[in-house]
């Protein structure tokens, strides 16, 4: 039987993308040699870092000026290069929204090395609800968000105009949307939810903001390092670097990202108009605020749980058990997943409530 993968991350990828790594690393480019055991300085592998980073920027639709990184270290390794890079060394400022679990570990790092404004939280009420209405001042080295709350189901729908360059955490939700990118200075996104595999982060940095800092940064954690060496200061995470330019391959052959937002945004309707009809359910967050991404939900009436747990797991459905700070359900429908499975999910969402409603 097939399994419908609904895994906040590592998550789902398209099937052709999985057959043709798993024929790489048997015997890639026709070397009779694995992807994981070629120099990573080979032309061949070459190759692949310079289409990874020009189909970033295609399907970004980023003008000159940025480069793109394949780093490793995760978007954890990005909370302290971020504010290494661009806080200033002396009297350093930086504005932060805090929207999540990572949006805090973010600012807990920030503060290591400079004065951290929080414009707006939404931890009071558990963070399913995105704050607005904060002012972004003139005298901060640069504003710091987080696009999507993978834990949480929230999505920024809409983001500030400012004077000071913005950064942008979207691990949970890069390539999902056309809208314009030239508007961040830098987005930094850890592959495993929506790109690659495990083990590479994908930096896009505006050149211009760098070497501002005032502060000597150690060499690894230099974004300029990165640039200079393109990505192959030390040894890239090949394998995912190579399943991330096939994932970006395939969203470009289809569309790019008009053609995956108009899909993202079906099944995101599609699931969260079953919950909101359904009287056995009900969304955790925010209507206004809700992501296509990370749909979060909990049953009206816990005693009926161990009931829906195995209706769900007997159709196949993997990976809906929600995050312990939410409790409940968690949905994460990626970019690669069929609709097809999200309509599997809401039959037996139906299934249940005409059984046990």
């Amino acid at each position: 039987m097939k399994v419908h993968n609904f895994s906040a991350g590592p998550s789902i990828l398209p099937d052709e993308v999985l057959k043709q790594a798993s024929d790489a690393v048997k015997n890639f480019d026709n070397l009779n040699l694995s992807l994981i055991e070629i120099s990573h300085r080979s032309k061949n592998f070459v190759a692949v870092m310079d289409e990874a980073t020009a189909l970033v920027k295609k399907l970004l639709n980023l003008p000159e000026g940025y480069s793109v990184l394949f780093l490793q270290g995760g978007a954890s390794m990005q909370f302290t290069m971020v504010a290494q890079n661009l806080l200033k060394a002396q009297n350093g400022k930086a504005a932060y929204t805090e929207t999540g679990t990572w949006a805090s570990k973010a600012i807990k790092e920030a503060k290591l090395f400079g004065d951290v404004n929080v414009l707006g939280s939404s931890k009071d009420k558990n963070f399913n609800y995105i704050p607005k209405g904060y002012t972004i001042p003139s005298d901060v080295d640069y504003f710091h968000c987080t696009s999507n709350n993978t834990i949480f189901g929230t999505q920024m729908h809409e983001f500030p105009d400012c004077d000071v360059p913005v950064v942008c955490d979207m691990s949970s939700d890069i390539f999902c949307r056309n809208m314009d990118y030239s508007k961040f200075d830098l987005i930094y996104a850890g592959a495993q939810k929506n790109m690659g595999p495990a083990g590479a982060t994908l930096v896009i940095v505006k050149d211009e903001i760098l070497g501002k800092s005032g502060r000597t940064i150690p060499t690894m954690l230099d974004y300029s390092t990165h640039i200079k060496k393109e990505s192959m200061f030390n040894t890239p995470p090949v394998f995912a670097v190579y399943v991330s330019m096939l994932t970006l391959r395939w969203l470009d052959k289809n569309g790019g990202l008009s053609w995956i937002e108009k899909r993202n945004r079906e099944k995101a309707d599609m699931l969260y108009n079953e919950i909101d009809n359904n009287p056995m359910f009900v969304g955790t967050a925010a209507k206004e605020d809700r992501s296509l991404m990370n749909v979060t939900f909990l049953l009206n009436d816990e005693s009926k749980k161990e009931t829906f747990d195995a209706m769900w797991k007997e159709a196949g459905i993997s990976g809906i058990n929600g995050h312990r700070d939410v409790g409940g359900y968690r949905a994460s429908i990626y970019n690669a997943m069929p609709v097809e499975s999200v309509k599997i999910l809401i039959d037996v969402m139906k299934s249940f409530t005409q059984k046990h409603g």
